[in-house]
């Protein structure tokens, strides 16, 4: 099993949630790598360039929560990032027209002014954090030191005017300003052409870009363009894998799954451990109705990775509190066949998106994406079905709180008995989820009861006040709280919070 097959499936959500088209990842990764050939990188970085192109921007859905808060559409927000330059009038005009986007005049107006309070701070402070939090994701891949390194100042400036700041010219890694060149200079490309590419390169050298390799770039621009459009990008980004390459076993591979599919869970405080509940639950279902062992490592892995599609949705619906429209219904529907896309093209991941995409189908025909029915819907697709439906019920929605077991257990027979799920599935996963054993309350990071509950709250996007309610506390003894959990786990943000919650199972009975 390779690495590169699960980054480059991953990336195709990246793309997603940056509202580009699927292999923008994979056409700025071999961008990278043919200016790595122009600057005659040595191997150890092109390696580094290799994995930083493919996870650069991997962090940037964590706190779609927030950016949705500030711009109404997370996805529309970030896909202004190729626009204009950073800094620039146009890019900050760019900005205030989001504000509040997608609600009332009003709500707008309070929106502009929290932002001009707190807001600029809050996004300089996010933006920092998906290069941190893309580096906590590289060290638990096992990626080579200067790939962390890279991943870490991904959003350095030449000019020391970038994320978080630390560094600015021949201190940034070679590997990151490579891949800010490649990635700028994909979608220049790909929507303006050659010229393009060069005028922009050419603009920002010096200021955004590094103006060595502006220089190297255009001086054989047409080497690296050349090809781009010729073959496949996944085949040809999987062939360009260094030597270096990152074989995984098949327990390294279940790991790395498994981190990624905690990353997809950030993007929403309501769906924090989500992944890690369900493929527990299948897990326990198929030992319980006697699967094979190999369907029954396809239906874990298939879980883990059933949740990948939301990287393709705006966390405006996600999030959304009231009812949602007829178009977001159908942008809800997608997520089982995006993800079902991504890993299509993986000879190694394509068995488990096709149980994955069954994500939502119920036997009468009525689910989605494909409406299938009865004997078409596999054992394993119901298992998943059944378990995803249970845990999503024990989980707080926008929309209302968190079922209790007996509530979920009677919605569940309930969808038996109008001909919607199938009734051993149902049994197997109510099986497995009566004997999963409580979490713990104290313990991890040397928190205590209190703080591991106001942890879970806070993860699950709970504000101060809410918080102070929930737990018939005050809000500023609530604020107290988070401040010494922060402090204690050495995080800064929701993200990075929700993040230590979900290894820490601490979320499972929420």
């Amino acid at each position: 099993m390779r690495l590169s097959e699960l980054l480059a499936a991953l990336s195709m959500g990246i793309d997603l949630g940056f509202g580009q088209p699927m292999e923008h990842v994979l056409r700025q990764s071999r961008i990278a790598l043919q200016i790595c050939e122009l600057a005659g990188l040595p191997e150890s970085e092109r390696a580094a360039v290799y994995y930083t192109a493919l996870l650069v921007n991997v962090g940037c859905h964590s706190d779609a929560y927030e950016q949705a808060h500030w711009f109404g559409d997370d996805i529309a927000m970030k896909a202004t990032k190729y626009e204009h330059e950073a800094f620039s009038l146009a890019d900050i005009a760019s900005m205030l027209r989001l504000l509040g986007s997608g609600s009332t005049p009003l709500h707008r107006f309070r929106v502009a002014l929290d932002f001009a309070i707190v807001g600029r701070r809050e996004v300089d402070g996010m933006i920092a954090g998906h290069a941190k939090l893309a580096r906590m994701l590289g060290e638990q891949l096992g990626l080579p030191p200067e790939a962390l390194a890279a991943l870490a100042g991904s959003y350095e400036r030449w000019d020391g005017k970038g994320w978080p700041g630390n560094v600015a010219g021949v201190d940034i890694p070679i590997a990151s300003r490579v891949v800010q060149l490649a990635e700028f200079m994909e979608v220049a490309h790909r929507t303006g052409g050659t010229a393009s590419a060069i005028d922009i390169a050419r603009r920002r050298s010096g200021k955004q870009f590094d103006p060595n390799l502006v220089r190297l770039f255009v001086a054989d621009v047409d080497k690296v363009f050349h090809g781009l459009d010729d073959l496949g990008a996944w085949d040809a980004i999987i062939d360009d894998e260094p030597s270096l390459t990152a074989r995984l076993s098949a327990a390294e591979f279940d790991a790395a799954l498994t981190a990624i599919a905690r990353f997809v869970d950030l993007k929403s405080p309501y769906t924090l451990g989500h992944s890690d509940a369900v493929a527990d639950l299948v897990g326990g279902a198929a030992s319980h109705l006697g699967v094979s062992a190999g369907d029954a490592v396809t239906l874990r892995r298939a879980a883990f990775a059933s949740g990948f599609g939301r990287l393709g949705v705006s966390n405006a619906i996600l999030d959304k509190r009231g009812a949602l429209s007829t178009g977001e219904w159908e942008r809800i529907r997608l997520q089982p066949l995006l993800c079902e896309r991504m890993l299509h093209q993986s000879e190694t991941l394509d068995h488990l998106g096709r149980v994955a995409v069954q994500l939502r189908e119920r036997l009468d025909g009525s689910g989605y994406p494909h409406g299938l029915a009865g004997s078409a819907i596999s054992r394993s697709g119901r298992v998943l079905a059944a378990a995803d439906a249970y845990q999503s019920m024990r989980e707080p929605r926008p929309h209302r709180v968190a079922l209790t077991t007996e509530e979920a257990v009677l919605q569940l027979r309930a969808e038996v008995s109008a001909g919607r799920m199938d009734g051993p599935a149902v049994d197997a996963v109510l099986h497995a989820a009566g004997h999963r054993v409580a979490r713990r309350r104290d313990g991890p990071a040397g928190l205590t009861s209190r703080e591991v509950e106001v942890l879970c709250l806070v993860a699950r996007g709970l504000t101060n006040k809410q918080i102070g309610e929930r737990l018939v506390i005050a809000a500023k003894t609530a604020g107290n709280h988070i401040e010494h959990i922060y402090s204690k786990l050495a995080v800064t943000s929701r993200a990075e919070a929700g993040l230590f919650a979900m290894r820490h199972g601490l979320l499972t009975d929420d």
